[in-house]
C-alpha cells in the first residue's frame, strides 16, 4: 500500500523554534546607568556652586534613584521584556533632573528662610515618596495589563470614571478644592489629589475605542453639509458628549491648560483614525470660537491674555505678570550658557520648583540646557510614535499616538506659558514639577506605553501549517488485492 506523502517544508516549519529577536534591556540597563551618572554629577555641581560641603543628601538622593529605576529596569524585564529599551532611561534622566532642581531650590528656600528666621520643609524627600509611588503604580501596570487591547472592554467604562473624576472637584466646596483660583484639587488633610490627572488617561482610552469601533462610519457615513462628510449624529453624539462635558466641566474649574491639553490629544486622535484633514480644520474653527467665547465670559482669562500681552504693565497687580515677568528675567539672566547649576537664583521665581520649574532649568543651564531638556521630551514621544505605529491593533496605535502626543502637548502647553509664547496655563512639566498627582498619572501613562511597545516588538508565533485535504472516498484510487489460498472463494476482487 502507498505509504501518506507529507510536505517536508511544513513540517520544518512546524517543528522549528521561533526567531528570537534580542529584547535589548542590556542596552536599556546601560542607559539607566548613564541617566544616574549625570543625575549625581548634578547634585554634586548643585551643592559646590552653593558653596556647602558635599552632604550625605547626595548619597542619599543617588542611592534612592538607583534603586528605583533598578527596581523599574528588573519589572520591564520581567513583564514586558521587548518594550523598548529607550523609553524607561529617557523617564529617568527626566524624572532625576526634576529631583536636581527641586533640591536645589530647596536649598536656596532654606538658606532665605534662615536669614528671615522661618521655619522651611525640604520638598525633595517628598517627591522622592511619590516616585517610590508612581513607580508601584507603573509596576500595577504592568502586572494587570497584560494586553493593552483588553481595554477596549472598558472603553466606556472609562469614559464614565473620567467624566466624574474631572466634575468632583467642580462640585465640591472651594475650600477643599480650589487652588489659586483653580478648582481642580481633593484635599484631604496634608495629602491633596487632581483627579484630572488621570481622568486624561481614562478619556484617551475611552476615546482611542470609541473610535476604532466608529472609524468607517466617521470617513463614510452621514449627510453632506457644505461640502462635508458628516457621520450620522447618533455615531458623533458620544464622542461631542464627553468632549462637551469635559470642556465645560474644566472652563468652569478655571483649568484651562488641562482644556487645552484635553482638546489637542482628542483632536489628533481624530485624525489618526480617519486621515482626514478636514476634522482638524473644524476642531481650531471650534477652538478658536471657544476661546473668544472664554475671553468675553471669564475675568480670569482676560487677566491671563492681558498678563500674556505685556506681563511688566500687569506686573504689580494682584494676579499679574510678576510670576511671568521674573520667569523671562530669569531665561534672560541664563542666557546662551547659562549661570551654572547652583549659581542662579531660580527661588525668586514664584513656584519654582512646580509650574516654573523649566524657567529655573532655562537660568541656570541657559538656552542650550534648555533645549537639550526639550530634545529629551521630543525623543521619549517619537519613541512612543513609533511603537504605536508598528503595533498591529488600530486600538493600540490610537492609544500610542493619543499617549505620546499627550507628554508634547503637555510640554508645549507649560514652556510656552513660561516663555510667554502663549498664554500661560497651570499644568505641570512632565516628570520634572513638584507634585503626586502629575507624577502618579505619567508614570501610569508610561507603563501603558511600554505595553504597546512590548506587543509591537515581540516576535509572531509562527502559524501552523496548513493541513492537506483528504480526497473523498468516492475519489479514491481502487486497488485489486488476492486472497491467500486457502481462503473461501478463488479469485474474488475486493475493493
Amino acid at each position: 500500500m502507498g505509504q501518506p506523502v507529507t510536505d517536508p517544508s511544513a513540517a520544518q516549519y512546524a517543528t522549528s523554534p521561533p526567531r528570537q529577536l534580542p529584547t535589548r534591556r542590556g542596552t536599556e540597563l546601560v542607559l539607566l546607568a548613564f541617566a544616574a551618572v549625570i543625575v549625581t554629577g548634578a547634585l554634586v555641581l548643585v551643592e559646590a556652586n552653593q558653596e556647602q560641603e558635599l552632604s550625605l543628601s547626595i548619597l542619599w538622593l543617588g542611592l534612592a534613584f538607583l534603586g528605583l529605576f533598578a527596581g523599574a529596569h528588573m519589572a520591564v524585564r520581567r513583564w514586558a521584556p521587548y518594550a523598548d529599551p529607550l523609553i524607561l532611561p529617557l523617564v529617568a534622566l527626566l524624572n532625576g533632573l526634576g529631583l536636581v532642581m527641586i533640591h536645589r531650590i530647596d536649598l536656596a528656600l532654606a538658606e532665605k528662610a534662615t536669614q528671615n528666621n522661618d521655619d522651611y520643609s525640604a520638598e525633595v524627600g517628598k517627591q522622592v515618596v511619590f516616585t517610590a509611588l508612581a513607580l508601584v503604580l507603573f509596576l500595577a501596570v504592568l502586572i494587570v495589563v497584560k494586553d493593552h487591547r483588553t481595554l477596549t472592554r472598558y472603553g466606556y467604562t472609562a469614559g464614565l470614571i473620567g467624566i466624574v473624576a474631572l466634575a468632583l472637584p467642580a462640585v465640591l466646596p472651594s475650600s477643599i478644592s480650589e487652588v489659586n483660583g483653580a478648582k481642580v484639587w481633593i484635599k484631604m488633610g496634608v495629602a491633596s489629589i487632581q483627579p484630572g490627572e488621570f481622568a486624561k488617561i481614562l478619556l484617551m482610552i475611552f476615546f482611542a475605542s470609541f473610535l476604532v469601533s466608529k472609524r468607517d462610519l466617521f470617513m463614510a457615513a452621514g449627510k453632506r453639509v457644505a461640502g462635508i462628510e458628516l457621520p450620522r449624529a447618533r455615531d458623533l453624539g458620544p464622542i461631542l458628549i464627553a468632549a462637551g462635558a469635559c470642556l465645560g466641566i474644566l472652563v468652569f474649574e478655571k483649568d484651562l491648560g488641562t482644556s487645552l491639553l484635553f482638546f489637542g490629544v482628542v483632536l489628533v486622535m481624530l485624525y489618526v483614525a480617519t486621515e482626514r484633514i478636514i476634522w482638524v480644520v473644524l476642531g481650531v474653527g471650534m477652538f478658536l470660537v471657544g476661546c473668544l467665547i472664554a475671553f468675553k465670559l471669564f475675568t480670569h482669562v482676560q487677566q491671563r491674555v492681558a498678563n500674556w500681552m505685556d506681563p511688566l504693565e500687569t506686573y504689580s497687580d494682584p494676579g499679574g505678570g510678576y510670576q511671568i515677568a521674573q520667569g523671562l528675567f530669569g531665561l534672560g539672566t541664563g542666557g546662551v550658557g547659562g549661570t551654572g547649576l547652583g549659581a542662579g537664583r531660580p527661588e525668586m521665581v514664584p513656584a519654582s520648583n512646580t509650574d516654573f520649574i523649566t524657567a529655573a532649568i532655562g537660568e541656570e543651564l541657559g538656552f542650550i540646557g534648555l533645549t537639550a531638556l526639550l530634545m529629551i521630551y521630543l525623543l521619549l514621544a517619537m519613541r512612543g510614535m513609533r511603537s504605536a505605529l508598528a503595533v498591529r491593533d488600530t486600538f493600540g496605535k490610537l492609544l500610542g499616538g493619543g499617549l505620546s502626543f499627550a507628554i508634547i502637548m503637555q510640554v508645549f502647553v507649560i514652556v510656552g506659558g513660561v516663555t510667554k509664547l502663549i498664554p500661560m496655563t497651570g499644568i505641570t512639566t512632565p516628570f520634572l514639577s513638584y507634585g503626586g498627582s502629575s507624577l502618579l498619572a505619567n508614570y501610569i501613562l508610561v507603563a501603558l506605553l511600554l505595553r504597546i511597545s512590548d506587543a509591537a516588538r515581540r516576535p509572531q508565533a509562527p502559524a501552523k501549517p496548513r493541513q492537506q485535504p483528504q480526497a473523498p472516498i468516492a475519489d479514491a484510487h481502487t486497488v485489486m488485492v488476492q486472497r491467500p489460498s486457502g481462503s473461501t472463494g478463488s479469485g474474488e476482487a475486493a475493493r
